[in-house]
């Protein structure tokens, strides 16, 4: 298996990776998780540990928080085959880590990982299942899975009485943060404020406090004590703190379903991924959530095209269009190479697989069968050549829309088509 489960936050993916770790365990093999940030691992540790002590799984946790002692301990219980799951952040990719029998590779949030440690999972990915999970996926991955070279499922039902986030798109302003601020605080809610930059946290959070001096506020960022870390988000979490500032550590496996108001200020900075995926860390209840998308400077028409989509694209499966509007305004990348997205590649697959045919039949002389193709899609109507396009409100899903693009393309023969 090489399947991407693509879902909003919250739909449920994680519930599906910890169904495909007990169907692993009882067949004799052993199961990894690979999640990009520490937060998410140590969530993702304790979930998992909590569902299957029962059972009599073993479970452990590697992240840049243990000892080297204990670190080594781990890896000698993985290589030996004493561990059946094993989650961990890139810590996971040490080279000492020798799998005794591997059999399922869990990526959560795989947008989060570069290329260079996609090319270790590859490695140790080689004749395993494995399970790829993301609200926004990357656009080569996505394309990787629109083209068929990857497995690809939906979960498009929400929760039962999920809401969608309301999203506003603002200049930057003192007074839209207290009104925010007071709103949420009103209705008895927390509010979150991203800044994503270390050096200027403590001056965003004296600016904050001179905004709303009746508020609780604290800031917190990666490079904190671990404990001090966990420490502020449990009391956040139990309604302690009003206003919690933090980095883009909280992006992923922060789970407070009565922060209902997020602010993020240099929106510009963000990719259209990263803040699909800070949106969904509030409205996570039954509560009607707000986001705020501030930024200082008018951004670039391509940013601004990208806070347009992520403002109107909402509600079930917004994550998968917000990922296809991506890919549409970036393209989709280097398939065999470095590059995650740009139009490196806008010959399209389908054409590179019949120049690489040719190359290939040349170099070795031989005749080998191919299909013409065309550079552009006409239909002759009464002797005018218009180009297809096909309605967005005769074909609504833009996957099966895209699908039947590639049909279109493929094919040479009209009477094919009208079967």
């Amino acid at each position: 298996m090489d399947r991407l489960i693509a879902g909003d936050a919250g739909f449920g993916k994680t519930e599906v990776a910890l169904r495909a770790i007990v169907r692993t365990v009882s067949s004799g093999y052993q199961a990894a998780v690979l999640v990009p940030t520490t937060i998410l691992a140590q969530q993702y540790y304790d979930n998992v540990k909590d569902r299957f002590n029962e059972v009599g799984i073993t479970v452990d946790l590697i992240d840049r928080f243990k000892t080297i002692k204990e670190k080594n301990n781990i890896i000698d219980k993985i290589n030996s085959g004493k561990l059946d799951v094993i989650i961990g952040t890139h810590a996971l990719l040490n080279k000492n880590i020798k799998f005794k029998k591997l059999g399922l590779l869990i990526i959560d949030e795989e947008q989060r990982f570069g290329v260079f440690q996609k090319e270790k999972l590859k490695e140790l990915s080689h004749g395993i299942n494995v399970l790829t999970m993301s609200a926004t996926p990357i656009p080569r991955t996505l394309y990787f899975s629109i083209t068929g070279l990857r497995d690809l499922s939906v979960i498009s039902t929400p929760p039962y009485g999920r809401i969608p986030v309301e999203t506003f798109v603002f200049k930057y302003s003192d007074n839209i943060i207290r009104t925010a601020i007071l709103r949420e605080k009103s209705r008895g809610g927390q509010v979150l404020y991203i800044h994503n930059r270390i050096n200027d946290l403590e001056k965003i959070e004296k600016n904050v406090r001179k905004i709303v001096p009746e508020v609780k506020i604290v800031a917190v960022h990666g490079r904190m004590p671990k404990r001090y870390l966990s420490k502020i988000i449990k009391l956040f979490y139990e309604g302690e703190i009003g206003v919690l500032i933090s980095t883009t550590i909280i992006e992923n496996g922060i789970d407070i379903p009565n922060a209902n108001t997020l602010i993020i200020d240099d929106v510009e900075r963000y990719g259209i991924s990263q803040l699909y995926q800070l949106r969904g860390r509030v409205g996570r209840s039954n509560k009607r959530a707000f986001a705020y998308f501030l930024y200082k400077t008018k951004p670039k028409s391509e940013t601004m095209k990208k806070l347009e989509a992520i403002k109107n694209i909402s509600g079930p499966g917004s994550g998968l269009k917000l990922a296809l509007q991506d890919l549409e305004i970036r393209g989709f990348g280097d398939l065999l190479g470095i590059e995650q997205k740009g139009h490196i590649n806008n010959i399209g697959l389908h054409m590179y697989k019949e120049i690489l045919n040719r190359t290939i039949a040349e170099y070795y002389s031989k005749q080998i069968e191919t299909k013409e193709f065309k550079e552009k899609i006409n239909l002759d109507i009464k002797g005018i050549k218009m180009p297809i396009i096909i309605p967005e409100n005769y074909i609504e899903n833009p996957i099966e829309r895209m699908r039947i693009y590639r049909i279109i393309a493929n094919e040479n023969n009209i009477n094919n088509i009208e079967k």
